[in-house]
């Protein structure tokens, strides 16, 4: 047998009319947030959609309608690109230029009447510098001005960027040298180029009404070591504008980025005429998400205390520019909030947050502004500091406040990928939720994918610990011993499986194949209350693993249909490290006949000085991993240290890029499995990085992990007669 298995056949996923497979979900439509335009009464939404067939990602933006009965109409990208609405009715188009050329904008005008519809073609607007990539845009109608980032050279010079490229790229060695962190962030080596803020003048012609992009390309920050958006994963979400200003948020560039977390919040004038202001306290962590109210007047933003501590509680903090008076919102409310927006009056907030494995949609009014700056403020008698949640269920994301007392946001379920939502009659009693988009039902119909199934138990020290049944298809209650079973491991570790969709870990893909899916949120998820989420800070090989027994003899004892003598288990990230802690202690008694780990955690005394982001396990371990501390808990909770007892079947998949987590944890658990003489195969994807995102590569990703799983617990039929 060679030693490269590269076109492995035999195994065959699960099939039929009714059976979600994976390549379903890879080819199932994949649609973003809408994106309202000022007027309220239209959205865009970014869709895309592959297929195998062609090997193409077709790319397209949808036209929907908010408060008519219009069709929604679909416009293809043939080139990808980016938008943003220049107004009620125009559309920014920005693509990448040919042979060379800059990226070009073009406004596509729309019409709404007895039906949408685009007349014309789109009209160049104008062109940027060459060898710029231009990104997250955001315009400023009032101030006709166009905010995006885009990376440069120390210059800050967008115009000089394509000589550069070249000088770089021709500079006669491959060689990358470095005298401080981060030499390698996510998946990329570090270049020269940093990224940066620019606006530039676009406004529309009044006697012609055609849009016309300047050349006053102007960078606000230039004069400071300030990078936004944040790497790796920062976008539009990192700043905001007004019609005069520009606020965001930067890593402390005096602070070595690998081992601290602290962002601080600035504001600066759109055209950089002032140096940028700090708007935080500077003694805080993290910041993220900043947002400028309608009349510019107050900045909102989530605030984390611990510099180091990128699980810390997120809290609201607000500024009142006029009064130079900052506060903390929600020091009270055990709960983190993540995307935030003002109502379009500004009395108050909505956002999105996790609650007991959902991320709802918030709104929390705004008290007056205190006499002074405070994280503890006292408000007045009567103000209830208490937010007030606008859903239930399933997740939410990307809300935009409307006019009306409106709501635009996204949501998806374990049984459904993003739809746009709306929301009316936020601030009264009669609020009602309608859905506004499709994109996937006619695919998805006749699938019967699993809702979910919550479960509570007692877990560690006497907490209640929450997790997610999802029955297999083919299900018939009391067909005893019917069904496989799978433990799925969420990463993080602080994080959570949350009834939300997924293009990746899919847990109904899982059930599709004929698996009784389990998934535990142990001890260190997210969306339980800030205690729940610190327990696991130096315990990893503790009380989530009593968690993790805890559940699952609470899921044999309740489901009967489990056929406990054929389970299997699959993590990744911080799952695929507890994949290879269970692998070590038979003593759990888990008794699994094949695991699955991906890109996960095997020596943990290598992996805290090998990883890009230091301050992760700095913090988890209790410090580095040669302070007395650190020491004693990499030692202690190291998969690696205790092969000695590895007796179970193992599948290995790693990313070759991933610099989060190495690929040689995966060759050394791989190595360690081999020696051993278990059952083992490595599964590398050398162009991945944390996670399989080219298409192909998820389908592989499927067919290994339902493969290794089939050989060792298939053979008898799931669908119960």
């Amino acid at each position: 047998m060679p030693i490269v298995d590269w076109k492995s056949d035999d195994f065959a996923f699960k099939s039929g009319e009714d059976v979600f497979t994976p390549q379903d979900l890879i080819e199932l439509a994949r649609p973003g947030a809408g994106v309202a335009n000022p007027a309220g009464d239209l959205a865009v939404v970014h869709v895309s959609t592959y297929a195998f067939k062609d090997k193409k990602n077709n790319k397209s933006i949808w036209l929907v309608p908010l408060e008519s009965a219009e069709s929604p109409l679909e416009i293809p990208l043939a080139n990808g690109g980016d938008t943003f609405w220049l107004d009620d009715r125009t559309v920014g188009h920005v693509v990448a230029g040919s042979d060379g050329k800059g990226h070009e904008l073009y406004a596509i005008s729309v019409k709404l009447s007895s039906q949408l519809s685009t007349p014309g073609r789109p009209a160049l607007v104008g062109t940027f510098p060459a060898g710029a990539a231009p990104a997250n845009f955001k315009y400023a109608r009032g101030a006709a001005r166009l905010v995006f980032s885009a990376y440069v050279y120390p210059d800050g010079d967008l115009s000089t960027v394509k000589a550069q490229n070249e000088a770089y790229e021709n500079r006669g060695n491959s060689a990358l040298v470095y005298d401080e962190m981060y030499e390698r962030h996510w998946d990329t080596w570090t270049g020269p180029k940093r990224s940066l803020l620019f606006s530039v003048r676009l406004a529309k012609d009044g006697a012609n009404g055609a849009w016309t992009l300047g050349d006053d390309f102007v960078a606000p920050s230039k004069s400071t070591k300030h990078d936004v958006p944040v790497e790796p994963f920062g976008g539009t979400d990192d700043f905001d504008i007004s019609d005069s200003h520009i606020v965001y948020t930067t890593k402390d560039p005096e602070l070595p980025p690998a081992w601290h977390t602290k962002q601080d919040i600035y504001i600066v004038d759109l055209l950089g005429k002032e140096k940028p202001r700090a708007l935080t306290s500077g003694k805080q962590g993290a910041t993220h998400s900043p947002v400028l109210s309608h009349d510019g007047k107050k900045v909102a933003w989530t605030e984390l205390d611990k510099d180091g501590y990128e699980s810390d509680r997120a809290k609201i903090v607000v500024y009142d520019l006029a009064k130079g008076v900052r506060y903390t919102l929600t020091q009270d409310w055990d709960r983190s909030p993540a995307e935030l927006a003002f109502v379009s009056d500004d009395t108050a907030l909505v956002f999105t947050a996790g609650d007991h494995a959902h991320v709802k949609l918030w709104t929390l009014a705004l008290p007056p502004t205190p006499g002074a700056s405070a994280m503890h403020p006292v408000f007045p008698a009567g103000y209830d500091a208490a937010p007030t949640p606008l859903t239930d269920a399933h997740a939410v994301s990307a809300p935009q406040p409307l006019p009306r007392g409106r709501v635009l946001f996204a949501q998806s379920s374990f049984a459904a990928p993003n739809d746009v939502f709306l929301l009316r009659g936020l601030g009264s009693a009669q609020r009602e939720v309608k859905q506004i988009t499709n994109f996937t039902a006619p695919r998805l119909r006749g699938k019967e994918l699993a809702d979910g199934e919550s479960f509570w138990f007692e877990g560690a020290q006497g907490r209640q610990v929450q997790g997610w049944a999802l029955k297999p298809h083919g299900w018939k209650a009391g067909a005893k011993k019917a069904f496989p079973v799978v433990l799925t491991i969420h990463g993080g570790p602080q994080g959570v499986c949350e009834d939300g969709w997924s293009s990746r870990w899919n847990h109904n893909v899982f059930a599709q194949q004929g698996y009784f899916v389990v998934v535990i949120n142990p001890t260190g998820s997210t969306t339980f209350g800030q205690e729940f989420t610190d327990a696991i800070t130096e315990d990893w090989g503790g009380k989530p693993f009593v968690d993790l027994r805890k559940g699952w003899k609470h899921v044999l004892d309740t489901y009967p249909e489990i056929d406990a003598d054929r389970a299997v288990a699959v993590g990744g990230s911080w799952g695929g490290y507890a994949i290879n802690w269970i692998q070590g202690h038979p003593e759990y008694g888990f008794d699994f006949k094949a695991l699955v780990c991906h890109d996960g955690v095997f020596d943990a005394s290598h992996n805290s000085l090998s990883t890009d982001e230091l301050f992760f396990f700095n913090h988890d371990f209790g410090g580095r991993p040669w302070d007395p501390k650190g020491k004693e808990l990499t030692e202690k909770f190291s998969p690696s240290n205790f092969v000695a007892n590895w007796s179970t079947p193992q599948l290995i998949i790693h990313g070759s890029r991933d610099y989060r987590l190495p690929v040689t944890e995966g060759i050394g658990a791989f190595h360690a499995l081999q020696q051993r003489g278990i059952p083992s195969r490595l599964v590398i994807f050398p162009d991945e990085n944390h996670w399989d995102l080219n298409h192909g590569n998820c389908l592989k990703w499927h067919y290994e992990i339902f493969r290794w799983f089939d050989k060792f617990v298939g053979g008898k039929s799931t669908d119960a007669a």
